[in-house]
């Protein structure tokens, strides 16, 4: 094509004052800009008394701020809430938003050109935004919730933020649930993220929680016992400010267990929430859980040492802190205590911390009349999906109704006790035996951490050789002399006895639910010896 057949002809801008292309976002913010914005002059007026007595740009912006929004702080955050619109809150300092809800200075800009039919420049904006951060300082204390928040009144009742844009989420009460958008002013608040993503508006089962629940099961093939404590942790994943346990989908090859955990993050997550792989380093992944409702990683093979302790604090609650960018000494707090999903066929051995968290969840094998395509199954969940979630809402209230009787009625509690208040009260309410199974697998994953650990086999095979009661005392060099390292664990033996003392105290919580103690004496003027006794039963924890 030549230079000349190659021109376009650009059309001239037009002189008309541009009509503004949807009503104001925010209607408390609109008579603001209007009164500043009714002196301008038209794009082709050059007066320069026009020029003269306008409103500069960043006080405009500045006024579409203080009037559309209010600001409240949380975790020494700041952030804007529309004054007339849904319960969303904004990062004030965030520049691209999140969650399709827009940043406070997007919000700004957008109400500024459809006011004005212009563009405020870069460095008004800046302007603008300096100054309603320094008017947010003085701004009251309120909570920030992601997806799940307790309610600020009734500490048995719960909501869950839908991701919808107007804030719509579900109050699940005692005995009761219903949608509705949450009073700004009194109800929770929410922040959004990219990672959170829309839920559908559930639908009450006409068979109520046991038609809800059993479409659940009729597209993840899980065994009898596994079931239930699927519905379990998605329960809890439905509750703030609580431990869960790690769920864990195991099979063999082809059970489908990368489908079936995306089927279960979505019902509490969003329709497009995704697994993932395991990030190379933790602070990348502190970053994602923190961001997220729900950390779920996808088709793990084994679980390296980094990567077990920090699932362990996701499940208990942790903070991170790093240095903020572009900045000497301020920094950034990442707080997290999330529902966590795994999918694998064999994640290897676990450290006890982590193998105490454990809950896991087989699926049984598919077979040929069985299979389905990827897209019927996905048809099918798509269609059941409100009703699978309404029906966990008819069983959640009911649940959250008997969890105030679990304090006294239950008198043992494993490692998680409000995770065992929970489960006691699904049981009292649907007659299955949800703690019991979990307490059974706990056992038996006991055994899998011993077996993981040469050092913990050696020592209990050797502890076990001697008649109960008995008990051994010494150092650790000498019990390093005396220990016997299983075949073929050169690699993985303790050199040293101040390696071997830290295995031990690793390793201790398990031994001791095998019915050996170590423990660390007292320190003496040779060092700190070290007391290993066996007693008949194992003692409770």
């Amino acid at each position: 094509m030549s230079e000349t057949t190659a021109q376009h002809t650009v059309p001239a801008p037009s002189t008309e004052r541009a009509e503004p292309a949807a009503p104001s976002a925010y209607p408390g913010a609109a008579p603001a800009a209007a009164a500043m914005t009714a002196h301008l002059p038209q794009h082709g007026d050059r007066d320069s008394d026009h020029e003269r007595s306008r409103p500069r740009q960043a006080d405009i912006l500045r006024a579409i701020g203080e009037t559309g929004f209010r600001f409240v702080r949380s975790d020494q955050s700041l952030y804007a809430v529309p004054v007339d619109g849904g319960p969303i809150a904004r990062p004030i300092r965030s520049k691209a938003g999140g969650g399709g809800t827009g940043s406070l200075r997007q919000c700004l800009i957008r109400e500024y050109v459809r006011s004005t039919g212009r563009t405020p420049s870069q460095g008004c904006i800046a302007d603008a935004m300096a100054a309603l951060e320094a008017i947010a300082l003085d701004s009251p204390n309120q909570d920030i919730f992601l997806r799940i928040a307790p309610d600020p009144v009734d500490k048995w009742t719960t909501w869950l933020d839908l991701g919808h844009p107007d804030g719509t989420s579900v109050c699940i009460e005692p005995g009761s649930w219903s949608v509705i958008a949450p009073d700004p002013i009194d109800g929770p608040l929410w922040r959004r993220s990219r990672l959170l993503r829309e839920m559908p508006i559930p639908v009450r089962p006409a068979g109520g929680w046991q038609h809800g629940v059993e479409l659940l099961r009729q597209v993840l093939p899980m065994s009898t016992a596994s079931y239930p404590m699927a519905v379990a942790w998605l329960l809890a994943a439905l509750r703030p400010n609580m431990p869960r346990p790690v769920a864990y989908l195991t099979g063999e090859q082809g059970t489908g267990k990368s489908t079936g955990g995306r089927m279960m993050l979505r019902l509490v997550d969003g329709i497009d929430a995704h697994l993932r792989s395991v990030p190379k380093t933790e602070d990348d992944l502190a970053v994602t859980t923190a961001a997220g409702w729900c950390l779920a990683l996808d088709n793990l093979s084994g679980i390296p040492g980094w990567l077990s302790n920090f699932l362990s604090r996701v499940v208990t609650g942790d903070a991170q802190t790093k240095r903020e960018l572009f900045s000497d000494d301020d920094v950034v707090v990442l707080l997290y205590q999330r529902p966590v999903l795994l999918t694998g066929i064999d994640v290897g051995a676990l450290q006890g911390d982590l193998a105490e968290r454990m809950l896991p969840i087989q699926l049984e094998p598919i077979t040929g009349k069985q299979r389905r395509t990827e897209r019927n199954l996905w048809e099918v969940y798509g269609k059941t999906q409100p009703e699978i979630l309404g029906g966990l809402l008819d069983l959640a209230a009911l649940v959250w109704q008997k969890i105030p009787e679990a304090e006294d009625q239950l008198t043992k509690r494993p490692r998680m006790a409000d995770w065992a208040e929970m489960l006691w009260a699904l049981d009292e309410v649907t007659g299955w035996s949800t703690l019991a199974t979990y307490t059974g697998a706990q056992d038996a994953l006991i055994d899998d951490v011993i077996d993981g650990d040469p050092v913990a086999t050696s020592v209990l095979r050797w502890a076990t050789s001697h008649p109960s009661p008995w008990t051994w005392e010494g150092p650790a060099a000498q019990l390093l002399d005396l220990l016997q390292p299983p075949p073929a664990t050169d690699k993985d033996w303790p050199r040293t006895p101040a390696v071997l003392s830290s295995r031990l105290q690793h390793a201790a919580p398990a031994l001791r639910r095998r019915g050996v103690d170590v423990r660390k004496l007292q320190r003496t003027k040779t060092g700190r010896p070290l007391r290993i006794s066996t007693h008949p039963t194992a003692p409770d924890n």
